[in-house]
């Protein structure tokens, strides 16, 4: 038994926590009373200072930004404005709210004298006045002396605090995937946010108007000096190369150069071909050099492929063939075998003639050629001179030309710039245009009384719950069933409740019996009931009740538990607290009444201990003498030797005993006793060291009935629902106020 208490405990206190919706609608509910007090009392305060703020108006402007403007001449550039840009909107945007629009805002409007605008007298703030204090009480600080501003001063300043009142006032929104923007001014004064805005929307395009000009006027002065200077670059350029014709005497030197290149084209043609003609001569020349026989040289390939040459080989091959056919058929002496050999030597010879005019005509041709080559390489060296000469002279005119050509290309463009500067100086061409003009707005936009306090009153509600919540957290005591059960992880025996009573004193002893306190008695008989049904298998009973720490009340309740216990058979009531005994005093026992301790000494008998309370019906005995070692005394088998005996003469037998967490007497005592009830005072003792005290009984093994919630406050909201069932919710008991 003792064993699966453990373990049902450690259930309780390790089991993974979920949310319980029903456990924090409970806590808002007990605390409803408070938080709609709450909510009320911080929505009339909100309510009061949203009364007192000055109403704002709204106007709002709509205009159209030309992002793609019809251009009356492409000259964006002088301007540096590109509209097809996708930060155009962007950056117009930016325009709007910037300082310089706001200032020129100010300046036509005079917005510094405007009083509606700009109160002309202003009450120090209080940080003023605080540092105003601050400095008068410390003189010791260093002081600030007043200077003295003058007229412009004063002026300027006006100036810039009403340039800083509109930009906090203004505002622009864009129009999502459109070109429209809102121009909006909040004030005080429906007709001066409308005029405001208007006049922002009109300055802006002024401003736009104004920079054009100032932009043309500039781009006029820069092209206008511009022009100037290529002028004089100009006429250089054509000085220069009208000088540069005149020196070297030339007309057309692009003919002129043309012809050399021709003449050099064809020298070099001719080069080529005669240094052909030397290489094809110098083969045989240098042959015949060499003391080569007539023959070896008829074996060259250029003797042999010689026209001349070729010819006669043929005329021989022919000759050779015919004294070939007739010696088939003649003899040598035959006239015509004569015939033929003679004409085969003759044309012979012929070759041989031939060979040595063409070895001859050869040397004669390279001669003539080497000559050739040499005077054609001299006029080839005196063209090539010539060409480059030329060049030099037509890159220098090109170049000259080419300086004047780019200075009258710059010139006629800043010119036609120029007068297209001059003629877009007189057109304007605004960049946006207003759509829908601001109106005075009669209804104020700012506050929305009616949203700031309902906002108000939820955000208290909120709060009040938060705080309700984080109160019931943050409290470590216990006061439901719920807590009982969830924290502690034991059974709810039974719930007293607060009887009120003079502070510093204890409960009347004999409130069981008062009428007039009828859930008191009734909360007692509850618990009564809930520990017989514990033990319908017990015959006689040992009950101990104890408690965390002193003053918890479980005296009361030993008392009117056996009080309770007594109506039903024979109750008696033990003192086991041998260290500050209370029982005895609470029935005006004197001290030097014997008790428990003479008992288990064994210096008195029982019928001496006992004494008896006529009223309820019960029997009392009280500490006795206080021992110097009362843990030891109760230790010795004499006290459980006494309850056994006690036992078989008494039904019940209620034990009160000391706190387990001032000392281990009760540790001990619970050896000795059937039931153990553990008496909790409501929203004091903390969770942790309640369940200090219960892991004692557990780790000594030994099982508890269950818990008594004490001093519970019936008055607070939601009682009579988390302690139904636990005292007498509807009056219904068996005692009648009188």
């Amino acid at each position: 038994m003792a064993v699966n208490s453990r373990e049902e405990l450690n259930a309780g206190v390790f089991e993974n926590e979920t949310i319980d919706i029903a456990h924090y609608l409970g806590i808002i509910k007990r605390y409803a009373f408070r938080i709609i007090s709450l909510a009320i009392a911080f929505t009339i305060l909100v309510a009061l200072l949203v009364m007192r703020m000055t109403p704002m108006y709204t106007s709002t402007t709509t205009i159209l930004v030309e992002a793609d403007k019809a251009n009356v001449v492409s000259i964006e550039e002088v301007y540096g404005l590109d509209t097809k840009r996708k930060d155009y909107m962007q950056t117009q945007f930016e325009i709007l709210q910037s300082r310089q629009i706001a200032e020129r805002t100010v300046e036509s409007l005079s917005l510094w004298n405007n009083e509606e605008f700009m109160p002309a007298k202003e009450e120090p703030g209080i940080a003023d006045q605080l540092k105003a204090s601050l400095l008068k009480a410390l003189p010791f600080l260093p002081q600030e002396e007043p200077k003295e501003l003058t007229e412009e001063q004063i002026l300027a300043a006006k100036k810039r605090k009403a340039t800083s009142l509109l930009m906090r006032a203004l505002s622009v929104e864009m129009v999502d995937n459109t070109q429209v923007m809102r121009i909006t001014v909040t004030t005080e004064s429906p007709q001066l946010s409308a005029e405001l805005a208007n006049a922002v929307t009109d300055v802006y395009i002024e401003n736009y108007l104004q920079a054009k000009l100032d932009m043309t006027a500039k781009a006029t002065s820069f092209l206008t000096e511009s022009l100037e200077g290529l002028k004089q670059k100009l006429d250089v350029a054509e000085r220069n190369l009208a000088k540069f014709y005149e020196e070297n005497q030339v007309v057309n030197i692009d003919g002129v150069v043309g012809l050399a290149s021709e003449e050099l084209e064809q020298l070099s043609k001719q080069l080529l071909d005669a240094q052909t003609a030397l290489k094809l001569n110098a083969v045989i020349y240098k042959q015949t050099r060499n003391d080569v026989s007539l023959n070896d040289i008829a074996r060259l390939p250029e003797v042999l492929n010689h026209p001349t040459i070729r010819d006669v080989r043929r005329d021989e091959a022919k000759a050779m063939t015919r004294v070939s056919e007739l010696s088939n058929v003649y003899g040598p002496k035959h006239p015509r075998m004569i015939a033929a050999n003679a004409e085969l030597s003759s044309i012979r010879e012929t070759l041989s003639g031939q060979i040595r005019d063409l070895i001859r005509s050869i040397t004669t041709q390279y001669e003539v050629s080497e000559d050739r080559v040499a005077q054609l390489e001299r006029e080839v060296s005196r063209a090539k001179a010539e060409f480059r000469d030329l060049s030099a002279l037509d890159n220098q005119r090109k170049a000259l030309q080419r300086e004047v050509d780019i200075n009258q290309q710059l010139y006629n463009s800043f010119f036609t710039r120029l007068k297209e500067t001059d003629e877009l100086g007189g057109f304007e061409s605004a960049n946006a245009r207003v759509l829908d003009e601001a109106l005075p707005n009669y209804v104020p936009s700012k506050p929305n009384k009616k949203l700031l306090i309902g906002a108000a009153f939820v955000f208290s509600v909120g709060f009040g719950v938060f705080l309700a919540i984080a109160m019931e957290t943050l409290n470590s005591g216990i006061r439901s069933v719920e807590d009982v059960e969830r924290k502690l992880g034991q059974r709810m025996l039974g719930l007293i409740p607060w009887l009120p009573h003079k502070k510093k004193t204890d409960l009347p002893v004999r409130s069981f019996f008062d009428g007039k306190k009828h859930q008191f008695a009734e909360s007692v008989r509850t618990l009564r009931t809930s520990l017989s049904l514990l033990n319908l298998d017990k015959e006689q009973q040992a009950i101990m009740v104890t408690s965390s720490v002193p003053k918890e009340g479980k005296t009361t309740v030993s008392i009117n538990l056996a009080f309770a216990l007594g109506q039903l058979d024979k109750t008696i009531l033990i003192d086991a607290d041998l260290r500050r005994p209370s029982v005895g005093k609470q029935f005006n026992i004197p001290n030097y009444q014997p008790g428990v301790a003479n008992l288990i000494l064994k210096s008195h008998t029982l019928d001496e201990c006992l004494v008896r309370d006529e009223e309820s019906n019960i029997d009392i005995l009280s500490a006795g003498t206080i021992p110097s070692n009362p843990q030891e005394l109760l230790s010795d088998k004499g006290f459980n030797e006494l309850i056994e005996l006690l036992k078989t003469q008494y039904k019940y037998v209620v034990i009160d005993t000391a706190p387990t967490q001032a000392v281990s007497d009760s540790m001990l005592i619970a050896n000795s006793c059937d039931s153990v009830i553990y008496v909790v005072r409501a929203d004091s003792t903390s969770e942790k060291l309640i369940n200090n005290g219960l892991s004692r009984f557990l780790q000594v093994g030994h099982r508890l009935d269950g818990v008594v919630l004490n001093q519970v406050d019936l008055r607070k909201s939601g009682a009579a629902q988390r302690y139904a069932g636990f005292y007498d919710q509807y009056g219904y008991t068996s005692h009648k106020s009188s």
